[in-house]
């Protein structure tokens, strides 16, 4: 089959992709010259009742939970959907920091609901990419024909509402899901056309296999991420220092900065300066990981081509040069260094995350816990195909323990009348556990926020979306445990 794109947003009820949940998808198929494919897709999909929103989201979105029971596909249902027509072989999902955020909420959504994480943007040729990081390199490397937005205090900016806006794009709502697709196809065609090379290079150096062979040659390239500042356009010149130990990833040193100090480190110290501070007076460790599987924007040290491009990246080639030369003779020794330094770290988030926990991860939050094994993954096509009243059977055939505690949890939300008097009893102790459980509730923190916002906002619509989450709260909640 032709390759195409499928450019596809989410609105979601928070940030979190472990605790939330998606309650609008929208999606539009194009061929690679941006012209739409049939119809797009545009859902909304059930929050069910151990989930509370954030508020804030609500507030940003519009859409209340209320509005996804009423019009939404079940999780199990929406996947049947996506499957079918956003998952065809030769498919290029993309989004607009889809990697970062909308990537995670889907794979979410598929553990959660018995198909691969993984798969959907693999599988039958299919791939990713994120048009965030496309716009980002475009912006520093070849801006020409481009609008390019500011901030009131004159800091650069690439939101998709201000792109969309300073080049006349269509985008009537920049948090409708669809509104969204639409300005970013339009963006994507505006690129294509007054940087056709650039746009041509970055598609073709998404698969990490390409990735992996620029990066590693251990010469000098651009990246661009938004791990760099702003103020150079997020982009810089790295160069590899040595592989990841525990991902497909490498080590990447910027050499926008004198690897001297560096060099003359113990592991102490670089552990020390590598740790996040904000009120940090010297610059962290210019130490970045580089994962190969997320699309990363990089290119050969070449593309910058003249002075203009270097006062505009705020980056001295002499001095890359430089900092290069330097960094050769050391880097034996400094990348043992650092490599004890991220062990040390690693260990240490490790024991923070466990001391941090209020509540243990529920199994539907334990996605990255480890790789589902070989021989249970055909059952999962076998669980999502039985009928619900066989569910049970099924999911005793799992090796993995996971599985088996998710299909109580999967048949309740997704088919809740097939629930037993016991299942459901086991269900409700779930939700009543996972809402009300802990030092400081779910719940209770919900409502303490309801109130909060009803105070500071004023508006009639902020309002009315206020009182509507309140009273899907109260819906949710045991009538003993309601919280007023």
């Amino acid at each position: 089959m032709a390759a195409s794109f499928f450019f596809y947003d989410l609105e979601t009820s928070g940030r979190s992709p472990r605790t939330s949940r998606i309650m609008q998808f929208a999606g539009q198929r194009t061929t690679m010259f941006l012209e739409p494919i049939g119809e797009p897709i545009n859902e909304l999909i059930r929050l069910t009742p151990d989930i509370l929103p954030e508020p804030e989201a609500v507030l940003l979105t519009g859409i209340t939970p209320q509005a996804t029971l009423t019009d939404g596909l079940t999780e199990a249902d929406f996947l049947k959907l996506f499957y079918k027509k956003a998952v065809i072989p030769d498919t290029i999902f993309v989004g607009y920091n889809s990697i970062r955020f909308d990537d995670e909420f889907m794979r979410f959504l598929n553990y959660r609901n018995f198909y691969d994480p993984y798969e959907w943007h693999w599988d039958k040729r299919c791939s990713r990419w994120d048009l965030l990081d496309v716009v980002r390199m475009t912006r520093a490397l070849r801006p020409e024909g481009v609008k390019w937005p500011y901030t009131s205090d004159g800091k650069p900016t690439n939101r998709l509402a201000d792109l969309a806006q300073m080049n006349k794009l269509v985008h009537e709502n920049a948090h409708d899901a669809l509104s969204d697709v639409t300005a970013t196809i339009a963006l994507t065609r505006l690129i294509q056309q007054k940087q056709p090379e650039l746009f041509r290079y970055l598609l073709r150096m998404r698969g990490k296999r390409a990735v992996a062979q620029l990066v590693t040659r251990g010469q000098p390239f651009v990246y661009t991420s938004g791990h760099f500042s702003s103020q150079s356009l997020h982009t810089t010149a790295v160069v590899y220092l040595a592989d990841h130990p525990r991902s497909e990833a490498a080590l990447v040193y910027d050499l926008r900065y004198d690897p001297t100090p560096f060099v003359a480190m113990n592991v102490d110290e670089l552990v020390n300066i590598w740790r996040y501070k904000p009120d940090r007076e010297a610059p962290r460790l210019p130490v970045k990981t580089l994962k190969y599987n997320r699309c990363p924007m990089i290119a050969p040290l070449g593309v910058i081509k003249d002075a203009a491009t270097e006062e505009r990246l705020n980056l001295s080639l002499d001095k890359v040069q430089l900092h290069w030369q330097l960094l050769k003779q050391y880097m034996s020794q400094l990348s043992k260094n650092v490599l004890a330094a991220l062990d040390y770290l690693d260990e240490e988030q490790m024991k923070r995350q466990a001391t941090l926990v209020d509540n243990p991860l529920t199994v539907d939050e334990q996605l990255y816990e480890r790789f589902l094994p070989p021989e249970d993954k055909p059952l999962l096509k076998v669980i999502r195909q039985v009928a619900p009243s066989e569910i049970r059977e099924i999911s005793a055939q799992f090796q993995d323990n996971r599985m088996q505690l998710m299909a109580p949890l999967y048949m309740a939300r997704n088919y809740p009348a097939s629930l037993s008097l016991e299942e459901r009893a086991v269900w409700d102790a779930f939700r009543k556990q996972k809402l009300l459980g802990g030092k400081r509730s779910q719940a209770a923190q919900y409502f303490v926020k309801l109130s909060e916002l009803a105070e500071s906002r004023p508006d009639k619509q902020q309002q009315y979306l206020i009182e509507e989450l309140r009273l899907y709260g109260e819906s949710i909640l045991p009538v003993e445990d309601a919280i007023g």
